[in-house]
């Protein structure tokens, strides 16, 4: 099996890539996507998103790391594709799932899943821009509303050129709510050959098995899950328990170093609660320090917190 850490925008930024590979576990990882529209992007944007690409498009823990692109236009999204793979990612995965409203408006990511015709074409341009000994992958969701086009989308996907396909079992408009419907993964499985990636309500070893089961996939992608129990890769793999949370908090400060020297330091009180608060799903010991923290604005108060 592969565990596969997901593109959580906003979220899963390098220093949290960084964190979470050197826990170890995850075979490979997407990055937040870079929103292609009219132009081909300097250079630049690329690293800023994808800071991997100066490591050998690796994590820090040589975790290895394919950059994801979202937008609607064949030409434009071939064009950036092969420069991500000049700058050195491993790969190109494209975004049709992302149910952020600001994207959706201009056409971008789940938008798409109304138009299979439009993914076709978008895909079907980076492949023949995209030298063949690197994959490109695609993220879908089951549908717009719902879900009598999913496997219609994925034998588009494939049939376009795709190496592989990553399919969160829920609608746009189900966002996150569960339960995840991983039958339907199942059906997309069976209709195409190319390899299919299960994602969506995984959480612990015993969620990975049911939707193993239930998808026919063995590789699994995970988000949140891996916010609320940084190890999660292991214990999905059954190698390690979910880690002790004496060692969670040891994770929180080390991410707290990472942040505060970035240049995001300014988001850092955001980022901070917002993942406390995934890892409240999973741990009671950390509620006490959430209610705590979510008060702060200060980012010398939440240090305090976090080491007292």
């Amino acid at each position: 099996m592969r565990v596969i850490l997901a593109p959580m925008e906003g979220v899963a930024d390098a220093p949290m890539r960084s964190l979470l590979t050197s826990v170890g576990g995850y075979d490979m990882v997407i990055s937040e996507f870079i929103r292609v529209v009219d132009q081909l992007l300097p250079e630049k944007v690329f690293y800023r998103l994808c800071a991997e690409l100066a490591n050998n498009s690796q994590t820090q823990a040589g975790t290895p790391v394919r950059l994801q692109l979202l937008g609607q236009h064949p030409s434009w999204m071939a064009e950036n594709a092969l420069r991500a793979v000049e700058l050195g990612s491993r790969g190109v995965d494209l975004n049709f799932g992302c149910p952020a409203p600001m994207v959706n408006r201009s056409n971008g990511g789940a938008a798409l899943l109304k138009e299979p015709d439009t993914i076709y074409r978008v895909t079907h341009s980076v492949r023949e821009a995209v030298p063949s000994n690197h994959p490109v992958s695609a993220k879908i969701r089951l549908g717009w509303d719902d879900k009598s086009r999913c496997v219609e989308i994925a034998q588009a996907i494939e049939a376009a050129g795709a190496t592989e396909l990553t399919v969160h079992a829920r609608t746009k408009e189900e966002g996150y709510r569960p339960p995840a419907h991983w039958e339907y993964i199942n059906q997309i499985k069976e209709a195409i050959s190319i390899p299919v990636i299960a994602n969506g309500e995984v959480w612990n070893r015993e969620d990975y098995q049911r939707c193993q089961v239930v998808s026919g996939c063995n590789d699994v992608m995970v988000g949140r899950g891996a916010l609320a129990v940084p190890n999660l890769a292991h214990v999905l793999k059954g190698t390690q328990d979910a880690m002790p949370w004496d060692e969670v908090k040891q994770l929180l400060l080390q991410y707290s170093e990472y942040e505060i020297v970035s240049a995001k330091e300014k988001y850092y009180p955001a980022r901070i609660k917002q993942w406390l608060r995934f890892i409240v799903l999973q741990y009671e010991e950390a509620d006490l320090l959430f209610r705590q923290v979510r008060v702060m604005k200060q980012t010398a108060d939440i240090l305090v917190a976090l080491k007292a």
